[in-house]
């Protein structure tokens, strides 16, 4: 069960409020994502940019960390539409991953590096070997050339942590699953959304083949209650979700069920 940006439904995304939420509500799992600043600091954003999450503009690889450490990371979260502001104004920040890692540290992350700079690959493993989280850290990136770099990383420090697969990976692998390819090199995890193109990616054949070759599968982003139950059916491994105290309530509820 993953806290989606933590809990970025309902509270300001990316923060340590909205972590600190999400691990109240029973997330076990923190998925999360890092940018590198112009001075080497890796910080904890979605975006390149700043302007939808705060009162500031630019991008953050060309911001220093003194200039995003002055930005509201709550001025723009909004419960309802925009009629509210409920986190505008309390000083809440963009993090680092450092700050995180020494505020939350027994909790489990999903990191997922938004850029292939050698800087912030270097620096993402060079944390999680500090901070001794290999065996509660999961790194995951889009581009599979990120991900190689990682890899490397991981291999050149002697660092052993999960990994998640590239876009490339997940293609091949569905192609896999259909009998039109070889499998590509499994992946700790496919992190993929329910559905592509307007066709269903996550079925029963997907999930059976993924559990074969001992790879799981993690489903982003499910905010519907319906849709989890569904999911949860099939037999993924992981659900993400903006609202994880949504998603424990419905998991405890089929567990109940279940007996």
């Amino acid at each position: 069960m993953f806290g989606h940006r933590g809990a970025g439904g309902e509270a300001p995304e990316n923060t340590l409020v909205s972590f600190e939420r999400a691990l109240a509500q029973g997330a076990a799992i923190l998925e999360t994502d890092v940018h590198v600043t112009r001075d080497g600091e890796v910080v904890i954003a979605h975006d390149a940019d700043v302007s939808r999450t705060t009162n500031g503009s630019g991008r953050i690889a060309e911001l220093g960390f003194k200039a995003l450490a002055a930005l509201d990371a709550g001025h723009r979260f909004s419960p309802d539409g925009g009629a509210s502001h409920p986190f505008r104004g309390r000083g809440i920040r963009i993090p680092t991953l450092r700050e995180v890692f020494r505020r939350l540290p027994e909790a489990r992350f999903n990191i997922e590096l938004k850029s292939g700079d050698p800087r912030l690959v270097a620096a993402v493993v060079a944390l999680v070997a500090e901070h001794e989280r290999a065996d509660r850290t999961l790194l995951a990136a889009a581009e599979a050339e990120t991900l190689a770099a990682v890899r490397a990383e991981l291999e050149r420090r002697g660092v052993r942590t999960a990994l998640g697969a590239s876009v490339a990976d997940v293609l091949g692998f569905v192609r896999a699953a259909l009998g039109q390819a070889e499998a590509p090199r499994e992946p700790m995890a496919l992190q993929i959304p329910p559905s592509f193109a307007g066709e269903p990616l996550v079925t029963p054949a997907l999930v059976a083949f993924a559990h074969s070759r001992d790879v799981q599968v993690h489903v982003w982003t499910i905010n519907e209650e319906s849709e989890m139950k569904r999911l949860l059916a099939l037999g993924v491994d992981g659900v993400m979700s903006d609202f994880p105290g949504r998603l424990r309530a419905v998991v405890d509820a089929e567990r109940g069920a279940r007996g």
